[in-house]
């Protein structure tokens, strides 16, 4: 006699951390979770995170969704996202704290599914972590980075820091500040980030820095070429 925690013979089971699973099994066990919030798939195994904590994942999130909302209001051809589950490859299906992508129509190089999903590499990936010891820095850096991700942006919160990756080659390399300490986006221009600012809270300051690169020739050139595609 079954009992009331017993699963009937179709009943889908519960996503569990470490399961390895196919990308479609994965998409089926996760859409019959109705309360499950986040889950990803990386070279094949689940990874359910932790409830995120206010001072050290969410406020730091939303300070980076309200940097590239920004950056999306000012810049039509772009689009932006917070926790989108992203189809990589058949053995990975993350789900960034934020993506930054160029629309499909004017040649970004991931798509919007027809069931509402992004499939391929965003050009741009947030992520929120605790340390330098974090899986975002080791495991999903390489997914990403093998997947086409141009850009990989990832605040340490604990550690004070903000890594800026770019894709170079077959590795990712630390993008280099300027000379008064804006990290400017290679792949988006006019996407500037004072990364100290952001680190101390100050988001005056980080919007000030992103309207200057808005206002500069090469966010300027960058609509106008996407005008005319």
């Amino acid at each position: 006699m079954a009992t009331s925690k017993s699963l009937s013979p179709d009943a889908i089971p519960f996503l569990e951390p470490g399961d390895r699973l196919t990308r479609d099994e994965f998409e089926r066990r996760y859409a019959a979770m109705l309360n499950l919030k986040k889950a990803e798939l990386i070279e094949g195994v689940v990874y359910i995170p932790p409830l995120p904590r206010f001072r050290e994942h969410a406020e730091p999130q939303a300070h980076l969704m309200g940097w590239l909302g920004h950056y999306k209001v000012c810049t039509p051809c772009v689009i932006a996202g917070d926790n989108a589950t992203v189809r990589l490859d058949e053995e990975n299906e993350p789900q960034p704290d934020g993506i930054l992508l160029l629309k499909p129509a004017y040649g970004g190089q991931a798509s919007i599914s027809s069931d509402d999903y992004v499939e391929g590499a965003p050009e741009l990936v947030v992520e929120v972590s605790a340390s330098s010891a974090s899986f975002d820095l080791h495991t999903k850096k390489a997914v990403y980075h093998r997947n086409g991700v141009r850009e990989y942006l990832v605040w340490r919160v604990s550690d004070r820091q903000i890594d800026w990756f770019i894709a170079r080659g077959d590795a990712f390399e630390l993008l280099v500040p300027d000379a008064l300490g804006i990290l400017p986006s290679e792949v988006f221009p006019g996407l500037w980030l004072d990364a100290a600012a952001l680190i101390r809270g100050d988001l005056a300051a980080v919007l000030a820095a992103l309207q200057q690169g808005i206002a500069s020739p090469e966010h300027a050139a960058f609509l106008q070429r996407h005008a005319n595609s």
